[in-house]
């Protein structure tokens, strides 16, 4: 319910000096029929558009100076024409009021209260009044406050389907709606890629660390296989903790040096333990004379023959990232971590993923 008529400010009125009260004074006129008074060179220096009305009423000479301002609760508009005066909102005018003032600084230009009424929607969004909020924030041309209405709904997409702003929307706005359902798609998408591009860094990690356990093994010796010139290590050590995957080459190592099935190529084991030592004679900087590790001298010095351009340019690709990895890995940053809804690949899946080449 409106309230009477109130008094101008007069703790501004020292600012026209020269000037009556009745010369600086025009009211602002609410929905309800309330009279706001107001000084109009306060209005005029908050507002580019009430500057242009009073302009426009001072060439008509009209004695009733007044400016209607419409369509928005009377309390709504006292708030909006206190913060003109003292460039300051409360919180309790923010929560009863913040759209309709939003409203108000787009319309009428004042920039500081739309930057206010902006940054309080977003903190008092919630799944019932996103809709509304969103559609506003279009009207409005917030664009902050667009996109944090687009990202709850997104996030929050099944519930904000059971609301009734949703509802209205639907039969109201199918453009609003397309532009909603294209924003959650689109956010989809970046998801998948980011998941699947954080999968293959794990993955480039995991080789990284294959190739570093390689050499520890074939150099340095472990649990169960050694270099031809190491002393053997005694049977009851435990299981190499140093890598994740050294237990597992050295069954690989060993069962790649006894394998009858290798020569004809039968072996789909060999062939992966083949495709490790490629993998690192691509990638290793040692000298051919005192690297250890078998068959790293060989691929060096003739190669690998290669079905295809698009299983080389694979393999290249392949060397390329599982280098960065490692470089990454020598700066002692943080590996990257991913949360798979399934059970994370061995080493042996993720290499047959994403080597194809023939031994």
């Amino acid at each position: 319910m409106c309230r009477s008529p109130v008094s101008p400010p007069v703790h501004n009125s020292d600012q026209f000096t020269g000037e009556s009260v009745d010369e600086t004074t025009l009211y602002i006129v609410t929905s309800g029929g309330r009279r706001i008074p107001a000084h109009a060179k306060v209005l005029a220096s908050a507002s580019p558009v009430l500057e242009s009305i009073i302009d426009s009423l001072q060439n008509r000479r009209s004695s009733g100076k007044t400016i209607p301002i419409v369509g928005v609760p009377c309390d709504a508009v006292e708030a909006f024409v206190s913060f003109l005066y003292s460039n300051r909102c409360n919180e309790e005018e923010m929560e009863k009021f913040g759209i309709h003032l939003l409203a108000l600084a787009h319309v009428y230009m004042v920039p500081d209260l739309k930057t206010r009424c902006t940054k309080g929607l977003i903190q008092r969004l919630t799944i019932e009044n996103v809709v509304d909020v969103l559609q506003l924030a279009r009207l409005c041309d917030a664009p902050d406050l667009h996109l944090k209405c687009m990202k709850l709904i997104s996030n929050r997409f099944k519930s904000v389907e059971e609301t009734e702003g949703w509802k209205f929307l639907q039969n109201n706005d199918p453009y609003l709606e397309l532009e909603i359902l294209k924003f959650i798609d689109d956010v989809e998408s970046r998801r998948k890629s980011t998941r699947k591009h954080l999968q293959e860094q794990s993955l480039y990690f995991q080789l990284s660390e294959a190739m570093d356990c390689l050499h520890h093994i074939c150099t340095e010796g472990c649990t169960g296989v050694r270099p031809y010139d190491k002393q053997p290590i005694s049977k009851n050590r435990a299981p190499c903790t140093r890598f994740s995957t050294c237990e597992g080459l050295q069954h690989s190592i060993y069962h790649f040096a006894n394998c009858k099935k290798r020569v004809n190529g039968g072996c789909v084991r060999c062939k992966r333990m083949w495709q490790l030592f490629k993998l690192h004679s691509s990638i290793c900087e040692s000298p051919d004379s005192t690297c250890k590790v078998p068959l790293c001298r060989q691929f060096k010095t003739r190669g690998q023959h290669v079905k295809s351009k698009k299983e080389e340019a694979r393999w290249e690709l392949l060397v390329e990232k599982v280098v960065a990895a490692k470089a990454i890995s020598s700066l002692s940053l943080p590996k990257i971590k991913v949360e798979q809804e399934e059970q994370p690949r061995s080493l042996r899946e993720a290499i047959n993923c994403h080597v194809s080449v023939a031994c």
